[in-house]
């Protein structure tokens, strides 16, 4: 839960630069893909950490199961861009994905201790 935590509050940060950068044609975009971003990071690590005790393929298939996720949030974003671009344009799409799902794979690098 507290990863959950983490990337709610980064999806407001990088909303709020991104308001104050583009205006209000930011906030759906920034919003929707910073908690898309913490919701199936949230999602990986849960696999991830239930995975760590365990023999090394399985915590392999987990992490890759988590890549995977993540790679489906790509897929989701290409498919936004392209059927709606009047609401989620390329730029801040990107930004609200990305600047959400960064961050927090670093902070996953704390599993590893």
């Amino acid at each position: 839960m507290k990863d959950l935590g983490v990337g709610l509050a980064l999806t407001a940060v990088v909303t709020g630069v991104m308001y104050v950068v583009w205006g209000t044609e930011a906030l759906v975009p920034g919003l929707t893909f910073g908690l898309l971003a913490a919701v199936l990071n949230a999602v990986a690590v849960a696999l991830l950490k239930s995975g760590l005790k365990g023999a090394y393929a399985k915590t392999l298939a987990r992490w890759g199961m988590g890549m995977g996720l993540r790679l489906l949030g790509v897929a989701l974003f290409t498919l936004a861009v392209v059927r709606e671009p009047e609401m989620f344009s390329a730029l801040p799409t990107a930004i609200g994905y990305v600047g959400v799902l960064l961050p927090l794979l670093f902070y996953e690098m704390r599993l590893l201790r």
